[in-house]
């Protein structure tokens, strides 16, 4: 039987080690380990990147690499670390007792929080008021700079660090140095919980996830006269569009009626889908190859009927423009992140559409000439006389163009279709 979870065990090599001896006697649930060891904590970033999405959840050797991963914005799972204080730091402090060399009243500490310093001297009914910590995390060299100024100051006799190369080169240049190592029990907590955590966030990205995607162009009545079997076009061209999406997240679509969609998916892939939910799904691809602007609301629930009434209390606060509540609701009917309505475009505020394509046409007509057909206006645009046939019919529908008689040729073949741009609607250029 395949483990329900995968864990990505991410440090250096002795501890990797370690954990994956320990094996899956540690996690509550059934897991797989998967070792990402390193030789220096600087690779943290690139050994989680590695990893990929499969892993359900990583598992860091200390606080250090686990900030590395996180400010580099790699971490797209849940993540833990192994604590460095309490008894791993008490331990440490026996060995220093043991080293001649070193006076556990006078060393140097890195990683391990101050509060976590004061309260292991204090159990131990020791001074720590010369005793220098340093929790920021940093680069190596960095921190065994740290470690090495206060040895040749005089400040202390030695060092305590969590960092296997900071011990490496503090021995190497003569200051006396013990390795801060996790407990056993600090190990098994760990594993403990980047287990649930990765349990939960599997039940979080199933969440049962609907989408509603409306059309504002097939839901209002043309103002202007259109064939009918253009809309029929618009529309099957709309649903395929949406199936090669639903297909590229596991998703299945459903025509509601003639002006608007539901798709069923999981919350992880219309996580993915958008950028954790600050852009709206499908509607950039629908902008660029369809020239239609949508509405979408994104709901979750525990039942499908949930997460379609979430879905639509959604989709009313997208089309009243409350852009600050975001278009996603969660399956508490809280909306989710807060998010624009399309993606962003640069820090200049977003034109609809059919101004933008009014506005690329009437740039390139000459001599005054405000008269296009789909041939010529897809030349001007650079797309196929099928997509500028619909751009056109866009302008139409939002007032942007007129359609003229069309002109009769002796030629066989569909008469060819004039649209007069009213570039007036531009205003003064």
């Amino acid at each position: 039987m395949t483990p329900d979870l995968t864990i990505g065990v991410v440090g250096p090599h002795d501890l990797v080690e370690r954990v994956m001896l320990m094996g899956h006697a540690a996690a509550p649930l059934p897991c797989r380990l998967v070792a990402a060891a390193y030789r220096d904590e600087q690779e943290a970033p690139d050994k989680v990147t590695r990893l990929g999405p499969g892993v359900d959840a990583c598992l860091f050797a200390s606080p250090v690499p686990y900030d590395l991963a996180r400010r580099s914005g790699v971490l797209t799972m849940p993540a833990t670390y192994v604590q460095l204080g309490g008894a791993a730091l008490v331990a440490a402090l026996a060995k220093a007792a043991l080293d001649p060399r070193i006076d556990p009243q006078r060393v140097s500490i890195d990683v391990v929080a101050r509060a976590d310093v004061e309260e292991a001297y204090t159990d131990l009914g020791i001074a720590a008021t010369e005793v220098h910590s340093r929790d920021e995390p940093g680069a190596t060299g960095t921190i065994a700079a740290y470690h090495e100024r206060l040895a040749r100051q005089g400040s202390t006799t030695g060092a305590l660090t969590c960092l296997p190369a900071v011990a490496e080169r503090l021995q190497a240049s003569g200051v006396p140095a013990i390795r801060i190592r996790p407990t056993s029990a600090a190990v098994r907590t760990a594993l403990h919980t980047a287990a649930l955590l990765g349990a939960h966030h599997r039940l979080e990205e199933s969440q049962l996830t609907v989408v509603l995607v409306e059309v504002p162009t097939l839901r209002e009545p043309v103002r202007r006269a259109a064939p009918r079997y253009w809309r029929d076009e618009l529309r099957l061209s709309l649903h395929r569009l949406l199936v090669q999406e639903a297909n590229r997240i596991n998703a299945t679509v459903w025509p509601i009626d003639d002006h608007s969609y539901l798709v069923t998916a999981t919350r992880g892939s219309i996580a993915a889908a958008t950028d954790g939910f600050r852009v709206l799904p499908f509607a950039a691809r629908i902008r660029d190859e369809l020239g239609l602007a949508v509405e979408v609301g994104v709901g979750m629930g525990r039942t499908t009927h949930d997460a379609e009434s979430h879905a639509r209390a959604a989709l009313a606060r997208t089309q009243a423009g409350k852009q600050a509540q975001g278009f996603a609701v969660d399956r508490e009917g809280r909306a989710l992140i807060p998010a624009p309505r399309m993606p962003p475009q640069g820090s200049t505020a977003l034109k609809p559409k059919g101004v933008e394509v009014l506005a690329r046409l009437a740039a390139k007509l000459e001599g005054g000439d405000t008269v296009v057909d789909a041939e010529g206006a897809g030349k001007m645009l650079g797309v196929t006389p099928r997509t500028a046939r619909r751009l056109l019919r866009t302008l139409v529908d939002e007032g942007l163009a007129w359609p003229l008689p069309p002109n009769r040729t002796p030629q066989p073949g569909r008469p060819r279709q004039l649209y007069r741009l009213i570039v007036e609607k531009l205003g003064p250029r």
